[in-house]
């Protein structure tokens, strides 16, 4: 026993006077324990506990151990080490060094330590399971998780929600709905946890309609609820009922709040709802509500992606605090917009402010702003200079923006040897890079090479096979083209429907190549027609490069004249007022017909124009695009 518990267990005389009680002498090293800030003074405070013989009292070690574990000064395996010292360590000590084997994500040792626990017939209480469950959870330990459930019945918690929110959370890691909504459901009271922790498994696994049904059976609709469904149908693209659901919230009064801000500006980010995103910024500005740096970068990037760069820069540079993620998307929005000239300058004031290091996705979005550009040798020298100047060696995302860059350059042998030097094999994306600037440039002996690499690698890609056919169609191999149609047909691959969306008086409209089933459908294509007369009489004649042998990405009853974007473009002219800028969002690439057309309409109509497609964005204005063919 102790010198503590021998303390406790006898009674003691009263100390003399200015004599000090071994209680108090005790009380003074843990108390500056709670001020600790180096192992050093808890190594003090901690001989001054073995003079007083306190080197077994679990209360004293238990508040030693916990610093050197979950401290961020401590020292996990002094931990350990005292924990070996203890003869009898207490629940308290097991569940500390359980949280510290989660906060060193040694999960599987975790697990260990748990049963070495109930070897040494130590009783786990409430706050004992949920670090186990969780190492359970995050090591994919299926078996040890159900074993852990079950002494949790075993031992009386089947109704304390901490725990049993966590065998909920950990069952849905395991894609194991069914358990966890048996979970859920033996729970006599469910708490706010309960509901939102079901409610995003579901939709982490694409149930929506089982999360809405979870939802509408709340009792109480708290903000976290109303968050969970909205992101789960925005993480799900069901973009249109999330916006449903949020006008719904605003109708019940409910006060939005930033989790429900950042995931409505991800639908908006997503359709081009660029009035609607700006109506929830205003909010957000309005209501003092906190603009934390993960909906600084959402709002940021929802103004670069629905094509107004200039409030994107006004958020960013009304940022009192940039952190890595904002000054990053700001670079990528200037990537996506063509203006890597000015990605470029944004990165140099980055490092001349000197508040963070670029790092491994800030130098993707500048190689892939020279890409977009043609800035091929501001690409080659920021290859280099990440490694160089930054230590960061080139993943597979820079080498793809190398590839691009200098294919779409024409500069294909040099890409090809890239691709051939890379220390690692080079993924669907860099060599569908390289097929692409083969089929811009007609190099059709290394895009046969390539293209039947990329179609092996993705073989239910779509997108892959119209490059190698478009390749075969400008070359005139038509029975090529024909073989890689049955290819598709046997594999059973399908096109990716095209489509377009517009904003207008805050709300979307989709369309889709050739479809009529708007309601001003009948107007909309005599718009189309009016658009296309007038823009013949300045020189425009179809581009039919792409649409030989129907192997266009894009297809409709009339290919060229009824493509998704030209019905967008035409029901915008017919619902705005001269001089409004029309903004577009194309889930497919533009075709050189359409980008055509769109030059086009833009210097016949007075209007500004901007299309954001798979790619990039084009902004047409008096018959030029900013990215001046160069996509």
């Amino acid at each position: 026993m102790s010198l503590a518990h021998l303390l406790q267990a006898t009674s003691t005389p009263t100390p003399a006077s200015g004599s000090i009680s071994i209680s108090t002498a005790k009380a003074r090293p843990l108390k500056n324990m709670e001020f600790c800030s180096t192992m050093a003074e808890l190594k003090q405070n901690h001989a001054q506990l073995i003079k007083l013989g306190l080197c077994s009292d679990n209360d004293a070690m238990g508040r030693v151990i916990k610093f050197c574990a979950l401290s961020k000064f401590g020292d996990f395996n002094y931990a350990l080490k005292l924990f070996d010292s203890l003869p009898h360590p207490d629940t308290f000590i097991y569940n500390t060094l359980f949280r510290g084997y989660l906060q060193a994500q040694l999960y599987i040792n975790c697990i260990v330590f748990y049963s070495y626990m109930l070897e040494e017939l130590v009783m786990p209480n409430k706050f004992s399971f949920p670090p186990v469950v969780r190492a359970c959870c995050i090591d994919s330990a299926v078996r040890e998780g159900k074993q852990v459930h079950a002494q949790v019945i075993k031992l009386g918690f089947a109704q304390d929600s901490f725990c049993q929110n966590n065998l909920i959370h950990m069952y849905v890691n395991f894609d194991s709905l069914v358990d966890a909504k048996m979970v859920f459901d033996n729970l006599d009271r469910k708490d706010d946890v309960s509901w939102t922790t079901l409610i995003s498994g579901y939709s982490k696994w694409g149930c929506v309609d089982e999360a809405l049904a979870a939802f509408e059976s709340m009792p109480y609709k708290n903000p976290a609820a109303w968050n969970s469904v909205i992101a789960a149908h925005v993480q799900n693209d069901r973009f249109y009922e999330s916006f449903d659901l949020f006008d719904r919230m605003r109708r019940e009064d409910v006060a939005m709040d930033n989790f429900v801000a950042a995931s409505m500006l991800s639908a908006c980010t997503r359709l081009g709802a660029l009035e609607r995103g700006d109506w929830i910024f205003e909010y957000i500005r309005s209501r003092a509500i906190e603009i934390d740096p993960k909906l600084a970068t959402t709002i940021i990037d929802m103004y670069c992606k629905c094509g107004c760069l200039e409030k994107a820069f006004e958020v960013f540079n009304g940022l009192p605090n940039k952190g890595i993620s904002s000054w990053n998307c700001m670079i990528g929005g200037l990537a996506m917009h063509g203006q890597g000239k000015a990605a470029i300058e944004l990165l140099k004031k980055m490092e001349d402010e000197s508040v963070m290091a670029p790092d491994y996705v800030t130098f993707v979005n500048v190689l892939s702003s020279c890409a977009h550009s043609g800035l091929v040798e501001e690409g080659r020298y920021y290859f280099v200079y990440m490694t160089e100047t930054y230590g960061i060696a080139p993943g597979m995302e820079h080498y793809g923006c190398l590839v691009d860059l200098l294919g779409r350059a024409g500069l294909l042998e040099e890409a090809k040897n890239v691709i051939d030097n890379m220390p690692m094999s080079a993924d669907v994306g860099v060599l569908g890079a390289l097929l692409g600037a083969c089929r811009i440039h007609g190099n059709v002996e290394m895009g046969e090479e390539i293209g039947r690499k990329v179609i092996e690698l993705e073989p239910n890609n779509s997108g892959r096979y119209v490059l190698l056919a478009n390749l075969y169609a400008k070359a005139g191999r038509f029975e090529d083209v024909a073989n890689i149609r049955k290819l598709m047909n046997d594999r059973g691959v399908k096109k990716g429907a095209g489509f377009s969306m517009i904003e207008l008086e805050g709300n979307v409209s989709e369309f889709i190549a050739g479809g009529r089933n708007h309601l001003q459908a009948k107007e909309i294509y005599a718009k189309v027609e009016e658009m296309l007369a007038r823009i013949k009489g300045l020189g425009y004649v179809p581009d039919v490069d792409g649409m030989l042998h129907d192997v266009c990405e894009e297809e409709s009853e009339n290919p060229l004249h009824y493509h998704s974007e030209k019905l967008a473009i035409a029901f915008g002219l017919l619902k705005t007022k001269p001089g409004e800028v029309l903004r577009v969002t194309k889930n497919l690439r533009v075709c050189k017909d359409c980008h055509q057309v769109s030059k086009f309409i833009s210097k016949v109509y007075d209007r500004e124009i901007i299309v954001r497609d798979r790619n990039r964005f084009h902004h047409f204005k008096d018959g030029e695009c900013s990215c001046k063919d160069y996509w």
